[in-house]
C-alpha cells in the first residue's frame, strides 16, 4: 500500500477492526519512512454475473426478471410461491457454480425448461412457447409431441395422479 503523504510502498499496520455490518476491514497503517499513519478498508470485490443475451449484449444478471419469468408460466396453476422460489435458486445456483462472470441466456433457459418441466406440464409449455419464440404452430405441436413422448417414458411431470 502506498502512503499517500510520501508516496513510498513500506507500511505496516497497526490495527485492524471489522467494521460494525462485517463488511468492511478498517486497518490503521503506519509508513516506514515517513512514520505518519493512515487508514485503509478493505471490501471483498464483488464481481456480479452476467447475462449473455442472443443477440450479444451482455446485461447484469436480475433474480427478479428470472422470478418473473417463471411465474408468469406458473399464472394461475396449483404452484406455491416455495415452489417458484425452489426453482430460482435451483437456477441460479447451477448457473453460479457452473459460470464465473458471464452466463449465456440460453443456458438459464434451458435450466428453467428443465426444472419447469418436473414441475408441471402447463408451466413448462407456457415457458417453452415464449423462451423458443415459435414462428408457427408446427413448431409448437413438435415441443409438445417431445414432451408427451418424455412423460410416457418418465414420470407424471406434474400431471396429476390418477384416481384407481
Amino acid at each position: 500500500m502506498r502512503c499517500p503523504f510520501c508516496r513510498v510502498d513500506q507500511d505496516k499496520v497497526v490495527d485492524s477492526r471489522a467494521s460494525e455490518d462485517g463488511q468492511t476491514i478498517r486497518r490503521r497503517r503506519e509508513c516506514l519512512s515517513c512514520n505518519r499513519r493512515f487508514t485503509t478498508y478493505e471490501r471483498i470485490e464483488e464481481n456480479p454475473l452476467r447475462v449473455i443475451k442472443k443477440d450479444g449484449r451482455r446485461v447484469p444478471y436480475d433474480r427478479d426478471k428470472l422470478r418473473r419469468g417463471i411465474e408468469r408460466a406458473c399464472w394461475n396453476l396449483p404452484i406455491s410461491a416455495e415452489q417458484v422460489d425452489q426453482v430460482v435458486t435451483c437456477v441460479e445456483s447451477e448457473a453460479f457454480e457452473q459460470f464465473d462472470r458471464e452466463v449465456p441466456s440460453q443456458f438459464l433457459g434451458e435450466l428453467v425448461m428443465r426444472e419447469l418441466r418436473k414441475l408441471h406440464q402447463v408451466a413448462y409449455v407456457r415457458f417453452a412457447s415464449v423462451y423458443k419464440e415459435f414462428k408457427d404452430a408446427s413448431e409448437f405441436m413438435d415441443v409438445l409431441e417431445e414432451f408427451l413422448k418424455g412423460r410416457k417414458l418418465g414420470p407424471s411431470n406434474g400431471a396429476p395422479p390418477k384416481a384407481e
